[in-house]
């Protein structure tokens, strides 16, 4: 953007807003400069003709791998066992070769569906074709701020639903997503964190399964098996302890993480745990991180004993982009291509993104380093997947998703799927007397100001695809106010340069003002961490400034992805109101209107701890969790203990909500009967034989230990609206390790003004009364544990 555009003032009607073509063809500029590849188009099947193998006239027509009527390993063993070692070789990576002998035509592993349907992998083209668009849901930070895990499981459906209808209509030569990012949100200054659901592995590992749930088919958001045919392969990374991109010097392809096993156990493994074990995801990507001295993708520990062994995945483990040449050649782990290769195949890899093991996996097996065997087995996982796919069916336009086409895409109803999402997310921060919400029809000029007032790539966050139907703030805004005047007050998010008299200014002669200010691409993304949690360059002074000159207080909306420090504005008398958008998604300039003019009450919760500026001095590539000696002040709502902007789970409402816990049975008295009729009490631990070991307590006792917990909630009005129950466990102290509070579980419910409901909570003192020893095993502490929601708790007494 120009200084000019930048700075300039204009005035507009509501019924001509200003066109978007402009941004839209700015925007995917923007991604090839970032991602060169990204749009390149190599093979794609024509429009209406998707790839596929086993029809009619296949070559293979009669060979087991296309009996749909056998299971899909013994169908994947049987094409492994019919392939060259070059044609072995060749699926390696993630574009996969054709093997024109056996009719099976070339593949792309490489997609990404993050939130909806993106063009920054190799497989998705929306730059030709019938479809140029996708629907854009909010960044997944955004979309966690309304802790409604039915909302993730729909937005994964009608984003694997559009994948589909694209592969169908030949424009995705690839239905391998890999998505979801269920990273924890360790450290404020990640540049990635806005891709996660936040720091808290509860809400990460709900997350993490609802949305493979809807992204892979299923057709509810429970636990149960995923459908015959995958509607699109879910894929959970980055595999583990990942979020570090590149901090004063430190590369996140370099970095070498020290983790304790208790961090692993309780907070980066849980979410990828779930993918699998709640989620059913049929594939996990291992991180470019090196914990503890072993690259994530060279740990057969985590690969397969963990990922497979103990977790139970059923798909197949992707390398993230260029890992394993990364190992050699940045991580120095193994002396050579073949020794490397070798060791990450034999370690559980199963495919790496990027040609580096196509290059070298046939020398490797000639030097004796690497199997066939070794080889074939990373084979049958990645063709089992394909197969449940339905790539070896024939034409997939005979299968349950083949009706699908570019209808499907950009719907009516994915449409407002996207605006109630940005709708339920949105956090309210702030609110003084009498400024929030306007009224509309009373506000007879509005001064919008802000660099992220009018930019659709303000909505976007990172891994998007071109969104159909995109709304910026300034256009809200329009559609509730007639006379409205933009200024963008900054060059930039960097805020290098600012009008900043010229909008206090027109700040002054206007009857509202509404800034939309915070950060963009350039601060926080993939490859970009950030050095201060302050709004960048002049930002504060111009929001400064313009609340001075306004005639009533001016309300600050913050589009930002990881959290920013301000207590400025906080504190400031004349900035009356503080919201926070995220990314918030194609619709997330009319969901921002709707908030502040009362149609819609806002309930988002902050899914991360906001910090102050001093936290920077904390380097991020201390990895601990927990508060130590030394002024360590730990991380997270679980274990931080120094001071916050906004805490884990804040977020007002325009209504006054009271809730109260009750449980019926405070000091269960069947626990320990149970326990020792089970010969747990074998369990206890040499702790003053004060906790039971989960382990050995074993399932069908965990589940007979469940208990129920009533929330009673009340809207006390007076508006309309929803409301989010989090229900949290303490300890009697932090000993130990115990963190100073662990979510639950959550619940959220439209309650109009007036309104009671009772919601249920069920407890399982298996995982939600345990907590981690330092070894990394679970235990349930005998004796007194606290159930919390709001201000209101109540004592569990287990076991004693």
């Amino acid at each position: 953007m120009s200084m000019a555009m930048a700075f300039s003032s204009s005035s507009s009607s509501r019924k001509n807003p200003p066109t978007m073509a402009g941004t839209i063809v700015a925007a995917a500029l923007a991604v090839l400069l970032v991602h060169p590849t990204a749009l390149q188009n190599d093979g794609v099947a024509a429009a209406g003709s998707p790839p596929f193998s086993c029809g009619a006239s296949s070559p293979s027509r009669g060979l087991p791998f296309c009996n749909t009527k056998l299971p899909a390993a013994q169908r994947a063993a049987d094409l492994v066992s019919r392939l060259t070692p070059a044609e072995a070789a060749s699926q390696l990576g993630d574009i996969a070769a054709g093997v024109p002998r056996l009719g099976v035509p070339p593949y792309k592993w490489w997609n990404e569906a993050l939130h909806g349907v993106a063009i920054s992998g190799k497989g998705i083209h929306l730059d030709q074709g019938a479809v140029r668009s996708a629907t854009s849901f909010p960044q997944v930070l955004l979309t966690a701020a309304s802790f409604n895990d039915n909302l993730w499981f729909r937005i994964g459906q009608a984003t694997g639903k559009e994948a589909r209808a694209l592969y169908n209509i030949g424009q995705a030569e690839g239905l391998t997503m890999w998505s979801p990012n269920v990273n924890i949100f360790r450290d404020p200054r990640w540049g990635r964190g806005q891709e996660t659901p936040g720091e808290d592995p509860a809400v990460a590992s709900r997350y993490a399964a609802a949305f493979v749930r809807g992204l892979q088919g299923s057709s509810s958001n429970t636990k149960s098996a995923p459908p015959a045919v995958l509607q699109t392969s879910a894929c959970c990374k980055h595999a583990t302890a990942y979020d570090l991109e590149d901090w004063q010097g430190v590369s996140r392809y370099s970095f070498k993480a020290a983790v304790t096993a208790q961090d692993l156990a309780d907070t980066f493994n849980p979410p990828f745990r779930s993918c699998v074990a709640d989620g059913r995801a049929s594939c996990l990507m291992c991180a470019y991180t090196s914990v503890n001295g072993v690259p994530s993708c060279a740990n057969a520990d985590l690969l397969t004993k963990t990922f497979r062994a103990a977790w139970g995945l059923d798909g197949y483990v992707a390398a993230d982009c260029d890992a394993v040449a990364i190992m050699r050649n940045a991580q120095f782990y193994r002396p050579t291509p073949e020794d490397t290769v070798a060791t990450a195949i034999k370690a559980g890899l199963d495919i790496d993104c990027g040609p580096y093991v196509q290059q070298h996996a046939a020398a490797a097996v000639q030097k004796g380093k690497l199997t066939k065997q070794d080889v074939d087995k990373a084979l049958r996982n990645l063709f089992a997947t394909r197969v449940r796919l339905g790539h070896f069916d024939g034409d997939p336009k005979g299968n349950v998703y083949g009706r699908l086409g570019a209808a499907d895409v950009c719907t009516p109803e994915h449409k407002s799927l996207a605006l109630e999402a940005a709708l339920d997310g949105i956090v309210l921060l702030k609110n003084g007397p009498g400024v929030l919400p306007l009224k509309r029809g009373a506000v007879a000029s509005a001064a919008v100001i802000g660099h992220n007032a009018n930019d659709v790539l303000a909505l976007l966050g990172n891994y998007w695809g071109p969104p159909c139907a995109p709304t910026t703030p300034l256009q809200g805004i329009q559609g509730y106010v007639k006379n409205v005047r933009f200024l963008a007050g900054c060059n930039s998010a960097a805020c290098t340069g600012a009008a900043t008299a010229q909008a206090a200014a027109l700040a002054g002669s206007s009857d509202a003002v509404i800034l939309f200010m915070g950060l963009s691409q350039e601060q926080e993304s993939e490859g970009k961490d950030r050095t201060s949690l302050l709004l960048p360059g002049n930002q504060q002074s111009l929001i400064t400034a313009v609340a001075s000159a306004a005639k009533k207080p001016v309300i600050l909306v913050l589009l930002t992805g990881g959290p920013v420090d301000v207590t400025f504005a906080q504190s400031n008398p004349k900035i009356g109101a503080i919201l926070w958008a995220g990314y918030p998604g194609q619709a997330g300039g009319l969901a921002i209107a709707k908030v502040l003019f009362g149609e819609k009450n806002p309930s988002g919760k902050l899914p991360v701890t906001w910090y102050p500026e001093e936290f920077t001095k904390i380097p991020m590539t201390d990895m601990r969790m927990r508060a130590a000696a030394g002024g360590y002040p730990g991380r997270s709502y679980r274990f931080y203990n120094g001071k916050t902007v906004y805490k884990f789970g804040y977020g007002l409402s325009y209504s006054k909500f009271s809730e109260r816990l009750v449980v019926r049975r405070k000091n269960p008295a069947h626990n320990t009967s149970l326990l020792l009729a089970a010969g747990a009490g074998m369990a206890a631990t040499t702790e003053d034989n004060l906790s039971y070991k989960v382990e050995d307590i074993g399932d069908e006792v965990c589940d007979q230990l469940k208990f129920s917990a009533v929330v009673k909630v009340q809207n006390h009005g007076p508006m309309d609206g929803k409301h989010t129950a989090l229900m949290f466990l303490r300890w009697p102290n932090m000993t130990d390790g115990r963190p100073a509070r662990q979510l639950v579980g959550f619940q959220s419910q439209h309650l109009g003004a007036g309104e009671k409901a009772n919601w249920r909570f069920e407890v399982s003192p298996c995982e939600h009364l345990s907590r981690v020893k330092k070894d990394g095993r679970k235990v349930i502490d005998k004796g007194s544990h606290f159930l919390k929601v709001g201000k209101h708790e109540v004592e569990i007494s287990f076991g004693a």
